[in-house]
């Protein structure tokens, strides 16, 4: 088989979409024709979107002076605050920020659990609180 010319052929027959979108039939479609209902993606394919994410989460974070000024581990729970909630979402948290800035990491992870996002996540936000405040991961 002819690789390359039927690559060629899907790309123009398929067309790229980077946003899912339904198919002629209805299934949930994304990229070159990809049905995420019926084939899903694999476990490689999951892992290659994690890393681009987290490198995204991570260059949007780099952007908040105090984020810059912490320690790896409190980075590490912002981001994963940032990919939970999307950047602006985690911007709201001006109490938490305010408390961040000052180094007062204690009243930060107050502030967290003093949240929406704390109700929805549950244990989440415990776990990710109790670092900010320690700044160690049990």
């Amino acid at each position: 088989m002819n690789r390359e010319l039927l690559r060629s052929q899907l790309e123009r027959h398929e067309d790229l979409r980077l946003k899912p979108y339904r198919d002629t039939v209805g299934k949930l479609t994304i990229g070159y024709g990809r049905n995420l209902e019926d084939v899903g993606i694999s476990r490689e394919e999951a892992s290659l979107m994690l890393d681009a994410d987290i490198d995204e989460a991570v260059k949007y974070m780099e952007t908040v002076d105090e984020y810059c000024a912490l320690d790896p581990v409190r980075q590490a729970l912002l981001v994963n605050m940032c990919f939970n909630l999307g950047f602006c979402g985690l911007m709201k948290f001006k109490r938490m920020w305010a408390a961040i800035g000052r180094g007062d990491y204690s009243r930060a992870g107050d502030e967290m659990l003093n949240s929406k996002w704390a109700r929805q996540v549950g244990r989440r936000a415990d776990e990710l609180a109790e670092i900010m405040r320690t700044g160690n991961v049990t």
